[in-house]
């Protein structure tokens, strides 16, 4: 399985009209056109998941095909790492020694307002 990212593509364009698209070369697992989260209209790009065979056909294909004013760039998308999100409260520990030389995590005490 390979996953394509794809861009260049009119953005009234809809998923059904560039499955239509990408149909001849394989077949389609996942398609998702990235939209603006206010406004909800594309963005211009997307990513298509395809078997490994169609997918190079599709790249080799529609690489660069004229789109109007633009031209469509089909290429493998890049794996990028999801960074680790973090609390922007933590707990804060110190470590306090007990009698038989042994330490124990201590939370804070909470301050009062």
């Amino acid at each position: 399985m390979t996953k394509l990212f794809v861009v260049g593509f009119p953005r009234e364009m809809n998923e059904m009209e560039l499955a239509q698209l990408f149909a001849p070369y394989g077949d389609i697992k996942l398609l998702t056109i990235a939209t603006d989260k206010v406004s909800g209209k594309s963005k211009g790009f997307g990513f298509i998941q395809m078997d490994d065979n169609g997918a190079h056909q599709a790249i080799e294909a529609l690489n660069g095909y004229p789109f109007g004013d633009r031209q469509l760039e089909v290429r493998i998308a890049e794996d990028k790492e999801v960074p680790v999100k973090r609390s922007f409260v933590q707990q804060k520990t110190k470590l306090i020694a007990l009698d038989n030389n042994s330490t124990v995590k201590k939370k804070r005490p909470r301050l009062s307002k």
